[in-house]
């Protein structure tokens, strides 16, 4: 979240009004956001639907900017009703925005220019070009050829808000060689960038000679992540290639000679040459082997997270130690949940080192901690649980017929039943350390959603918000809880979207009671 507060209230406090003068900011923001989580969870407020919108184009959320066409449309929703902020000229289908990531200024940091210091949409266009936009005005920036010998289609942050890769679509080659089945030895390009101000790390190429016969490749935290489709899945370091495997380092804006063509590194035509190139077997920072490929890392000490590589073992999790591979006490979790809707595990985004396990109803948070006995050894125990709310289904397992027969059923309905509250989305909002939990049930032939806030320490349910639209659960659904925000995006069939907007709305008393306990 940006430093910036969106609460409504808190726009129109000043440091005077609450009675702060220190001189920390980091104090102020605390505060503010201490005063705005007791606003948001006090009985009386509601969160109110200001704005509905639909469209035929995918619609994107990030940090209070909503974004329509494309990201070429840019809806400020921090205002009492959204207003738009710009609209970018229209262009052709190869000029438009294919993903984009939103930066923000580093606190602290000294910027070569003026404009470095305001929020940035970095944009991949369906052409090849990488741009650094203007979050507020639209204005673009900065602009970077990629290349014309691969497709680039995806950005993802290596280092958040510091490090991106650029991914290209993966290599299939001509259609000719496709038929007589000859394999392209070249699976896919990243591009790696530091972040304002904008330099060149490299390009890598992703050889399937060098990796074998592997099905994807990204890179994450500095770590080559290449996956096989037996569910291999192995790491290595991007230093380390870099360092080994770098042909020649270029620099942006600065002119290059590479294989027999001189041209400025970033510009078009030339664009960037892919400069490194493995050439020998790479050391081997880990492997493991997962059904889908599904690995995950984290927790104090690190663990993994992975699924036995078999069909049978889908919805049975393994927690692990990285350092040696030993299976955590109690390390085996298991819902034991049946419903047409696998469970999903991961590593609690709060940096606790906990862990987070959602069913259809009920949701764990497991804590990893050191064994009495043995501190090379750790364990997992429930921190609290989240169950959904739900009649007693035993009461449901007779009918009574017509002629007053008493009939046992002879099937179970599923955890997942659209009839019984079922979590669908779980998100965790950083700076009111609340978790956001969606909770949808089918009622007749209409769903109906709640969004929950839940004590991130204890699960202590603390707050209710019914929201008014209809929820289908056949749809795509996003939902996000932004402070004072709550967003819900759906995907309906035939690429309709729809983008509702709910905000926080205070009873005037009660918040000039909160105001004056801070002060």
């Amino acid at each position: 979240m940006g430093p910036t507060p969106k609460a409504n209230v808190c726009r129109r406090l000043s440091l005077r009004a609450l009675g702060f003068f220190a001189r920390d900011a980091g104090v102020v923001q605390r505060t503010n956001l201490g005063i705005l989580r007791e606003l948001v969870c006090q009985e009386s407020t509601k969160f109110k639907n200001v704005w509905t919108t639909h469209s035929k184009s995918p619609i994107a959320y990030e940090r209070g900017r909503i974004y329509f066409d494309n990201y070429r449309c840019c809806i400020s929703s921090i205002a009492s009703e959204p207003r738009k902020l710009y609209e970018m000229t229209k262009c052709s289908k190869s000029e438009k925005i294919e993903d984009a990531l939103l930066w923000e200024c580093p606190v602290g940091e000294i910027l070569p220019d003026p404009s470095d210091y305001k929020s940035s949409l970095i944009a991949l266009t369906a052409h090849n070009w990488l741009l650094r936009i203007s979050a507020t005005t639209g204005e673009i920036l900065e602009k970077i050829y990629l290349a014309s010998y691969c497709k680039f289609r995806y950005l993802s942050w290596d280092t958040p808000q510091e490090v991106i890769v650029v991914k290209s679509a993966q290599n299939k080659g001509p259609a000719l060689a496709q038929q007589a089945g000859i394999q392209q030895p070249v699976l896919l390009y990243l591009a790696v960038f530091q972040v304002l101000p904008f330099s060149l790390v490299g390009i890598l190429e992703i050889n399937k000679k060098i990796f074998g016969n592997i099905t994807d490749a990204t890179l994450s935290h500095g770590i080559l992540i290449v996956m096989y489709s037996s569910g291999l899945v192995r790491l290595y370091s991007f230093q380390v290639i870099i360092e080994q495997f770098m042909q020649q380092k270029l620099d942006l804006g600065c002119a290059c000679r590479w294989g027999g063509t001189t041209g400025t590194v970033g510009e078009a035509p030339f664009g960037i040459p892919c400069n490194i190139k493995i050439t020998d077997p790479l050391p081997l920072l880990f492997e493991v082997s997962s059904l889908e490929n599904a690995f995950q890392i984290g927790g104090h000490p690190w663990h993994y997270i992975i699924t036995p590589n078999k069909k049978k073992q889908k919805g049975i999790f393994h927690i692990c130690a990285l350092k040696d591979n030993t299976l955590a006490k109690n390390g085996i979790q298991e819902m034991e949940c049946c419903s047409l809707e696998s469970d999903w595990i991961y590593f609690h985004p709060d940096a606790s080192g906990r862990i987070i396990h959602v069913g259809p109803n009920q949701i764990k948070v497991l804590k990893l901690s050191e064994m009495k006995n043995n501190s090379s050894q750790h364990q997992i125990s429930e921190d609290f649980v989240i169950f959904a709310n739900r009649e007693d289904r035993n009461e449901n397992l007779f009918t009574v017929t017509a002629s007053g027969r008493v009939v046992k059923r002879s099937f179970s309905l599923l955890d997942d039943d659209p009839e019984q509250e079922t979590f669908k989305i779980v998100d965790y909002e950083d700076e009111l350390d609340l978790l956001s939990v969606v909770a949808v049930t089918q009622i007749d032939a209409e769903g109906k959603a709640h969004l929950d806030f839940h004590c991130n320490e204890y699960g202590t349910l603390l707050k209710s918000i019914p929201l008014v639209e209809s929820w289908d659960v056949t749809y795509s659904h996003e939902v996000y809880f932004d402070r004072d925000l709550v967003l819900h995006i759906e995907q309906k069939p035939n690429r309709v979207f729809s983008c509702y907007v709910y905000q926080m709305v205070c009873d005037p008393g009660e918040e000039e009671d909160i105001l004056k306990r801070s002060c």
